[in-house]
């Protein structure tokens, strides 16, 4: 029998073991041992081809890691599916600045090179993050890898499409949008990040029309400016006593010099300035409503640029929409229009990948109507067949989908899935194809193979910050195409912020890479830390401590393993058959100490496998931690020094072999390392062990 080194070295064992995993093949469902007939199925969360690890991540994906680990050695045929999404505005972006560098833009290369210029960039730097979910212990079935543009999966998108169109759910129209004016494309209200900034309220004299009435002007009070040059009505609440006299009279727009109507719509908001509101259909959704039950007419102040219109004044043409501001407030102050000016802090829309601010403006857009496809999303999680762990999470779910706009579907990009009409030069939104994630991915349109045993999977573990752009998305595309809902389970994992509270961010300095963790500490202690710290809150305040106590645990279990192996003969087995209780020993009178440690040990299995079907992994990390370093190592194996029966060496070869079991799903490669020195039964690799129950 092989003796353990002294000490645990994860660079010297975490890449040989992690290649013994490939090389046995389970990884792939249909290469496990047995006959299983249940199934296990998740599908990751597919990164970004351009992104590389984060904490949130590691959180993740060691909370997928521990579940299929799990079932694969409970029995089931497990799948976990890995993958990558092609990330339309964010790899686009990455392509143009290495453009930048070399002088040109992607007008420079025309659209098909632009194209075949992001393939190369994506073959080059594309599997980054699936390689680093490699060294965190992974075992996904790398055969199976699936990505966002490949060619099955562009049949699915496509499918898809025309699927929504015949049945006339797919429109176009010219409706006001979010529109960045870096990355040039529409953009979803869930792909905006609000960030707060301090600007002003400008209070703006609006002259009246004819001055038959007591009053001169309406004054009303706004944070842009810039876009009265595109104000077609005042508008004040129906119930504002205030404003009643002048509802349908005229004010004269200043510095356009037009006439413009004062209308009463429940809209206006009484308690904001000073009740009265200018009224810009073509840059504000409110507005637009307003104006389509007014029947107002539409001015567009700012184009795709982000510059000032030619349907504004000669004087603001071509101007950016900062520049023209400026202008707008000095030219309202020497004509003596400017009222007052307050300072104001106010949450700004800016775009998710630039950070550029986000501008509304009328654009011909493809849009899907959600009508149908809400309901059926609600009725999945309402009748319990979808259900959300925590369950609080159900209400965003809910409140979203009940106030759910139509979706425009239409980007303005070059790479992606265009759409499938001819002439239509516009891509998909990313979060279309993303949507149909848990079954093309297993082949559909086509009745696959994959598609009859895996669908629908079984949990989908995410993030809260996207319940709407995708988890909503995925179950009404399951419930659409499929009849069923893609996953039975959604566990919302905690978001990972700093010590501090704070979010992680790279840009901001305050982001952790998860991979200098493992360089530093190795896998299973940066994995064992993470897990230690999931408990069921909101967030989880990441404390780098952790994962020294998780590297300090692993010592240990290489400290016990080293110290029973040498207690034993090889020809010593492990019973890794059944369960293993006080009649089963075959030897004479159990000790208080050896039915102390058996008591104790089914006490944990039992804890454990509650906890891991609760998805409670923190109490299970806890509850494993302290049975084998108090109950077994501080306590159990302090005795047997003193007692060397052989009823004694068999327990501890058994508990010390339960325990690498249980331990394995968490810190899966210092586990293996240790069951592979094992006077070892009849199986190849511990991650096909049975699990205890």
């Amino acid at each position: 029998m092989e003796e353990l080194p002294k000490t645990y070295d994860p660079k010297i064992v975490e890449d040989k073991i992690y290649q013994f995993w490939v090389d046995t093949g389970f990884f792939n469902p249909d290469k496990l041992p047995g006959n299983r007939k249940k199934t296990y199925t998740i599908v990751i969360p597919p990164p970004n081809v351009t992104g590389s690890l984060h904490m949130g991540h590691a959180l993740q994906h060691t909370i997928h890691d521990i579940l299929i680990r799990q079932k694969r050695m409970a029995g089931f045929k497990t799948l976990w599916l890995p993958g990558t999404d092609h990330a339309g505005i964010a790899t686009q972006r990455v392509v143009e600045k290495e453009l930048k560098k070399e002088g040109k833009t992607r007008f420079d290369l025309g659209r098909e090179k632009f194209i075949e210029r992001v393939w190369q960039w994506k073959e080059t730097y594309g599997n980054i993050i699936l390689d680093q979910l490699k060294k965190l212990g992974s075992s996904c079935d790398w055969s199976r890898t699936r990505f966002t543009m490949d060619e099955g999966y562009v049949k699915a998108v496509e499918a898809a499409f025309m699927h929504y169109y015949k049945k006339g759910w797919i429109y176009q129209g010219k409706r006001v949008v979010n529109w960045c004016p870096s990355c040039g494309t529409s953009l979803s209200d869930l792909e905006l990040e609000y960030k707060e900034e301090k600007s002003n309220l400008w209070y703006i004299k609006y002259p009246l029309a004819r001055n038959d009435l007591a009053n001169k002007y309406v004054t009303v009070a706004t944070t842009r400016p810039e876009t009265m040059l595109g104000d077609t009505a005042v508008a004040v609440n129906p119930n504002d006593k205030r404003y009643k006299a002048l509802v349908g009279k005229k004010v004269t727009l200043p510095l356009v010099n037009k006439e413009i109507p004062i209308v009463a719509d429940r809209l206006a908001d009484a308690e904001f300035g000073t009740g009265a509101v200018k009224v810009t259909p073509a840059h504000d959704l409110t507005d637009q409503e307003i104006g389509q039950r007014h029947k107002l007419a539409t001015v567009e102040a700012i184009d795709e640029r982000g510059r000032m219109t030619d349907n504004v004044p000669l004087p603001y043409r071509g101007l950016k929409v900062l520049e023209a501001r400026q202008k707008v407030v000095e030219d309202l102050t020497k004509l003596g229009l400017l009222e007052k000016v307050e300072e104001y802090t106010h949450q700004v829309p800016k775009c998710y990948r630039c950070d550029t601010t986000v501008e509304l403006i009328p654009s011909l857009q493809w849009f899907l109507k959600m009508d149908e496809l809400a309901k059926s999303a609600i009725k999945a999680v309402k009748s319990g067949k979808v259900k959300f762990v925590p369950k609080r999470w159900e209400k965003l779910y809910f409140d979203w989908l009940k106030n759910v706009k139509d979706w425009c579907i239409s980007r303005q990009l070059w790479w992606g899935h265009k759409i499938p009409i001819e002439g239509v030069n516009d891509v998909l939104d990313t979060w279309f194809s993303s949507a149909l994630w848990p079954f093309a991915t297993l082949g559909w349109p086509n009745d696959t193979k994959d598609l009859k045993t895996f669908y629908p999977t079984d949990v989908l573990v995410t993030d809260r910050g996207i319940i709407n752009l995708w988890v909503a998305r995925m179950i009404f595309s399951g419930m659409e195409f499929m009849k069923k809902p893609p996953f039975s389970k959604v566990y919302i994992h905690a978001t990972v912020l700093t010590r501090e509270g704070q979010r992680m961010s790279k840009s901001l300095g305050t982001g952790i890479d998860p991979i200098g963790l493992v360089e530093k500490y190795g896998a299973d202690a940066t994995r064992f830390g993470i897990t230690y710290q999931i408990g069921q809150g909101q967030d989880l305040k990441f404390v780098e401590d952790n994962i020294v106590m998780g590297r300090k645990f692993c010592n240990k279990l290489w400290n016990a393993s080293r110290f029973v192996l040498m207690q034993i003969g090889e020809d010593m087995k492990p019973n890794f058959r059944g369960k293993f209780g006080f009649g089963q020993l075959g030897f004479g009178q159990l000790t208080a100490a050896d039915k102390k440690i058996l008591t104790a040990l089914e006490k944990t299995i039992k804890s454990m496998n509650k906890d891991l079907e609760n998805f409670d992994f923190g109490k299970a990390a806890h509850t494993i931690y302290d049975f084998f370093w108090h109950d077994f190592c501080d306590e159990y194996i302090e005795k047997a020094k003193a007692q060397k029966t052989k009823e004694t060496q068999q327990i501890l070869l058994h508990v010390l072999a339960t325990s690498l079991k249980l331990l394995h799903p968490i810190i899966p490669f210092i586990t293996e390392e240790i069951y592979q020195k094992l006077p070892q039964a009849k199986e190849k690799s511990l991650m096909i062990e049975k699990w205890p129950m």
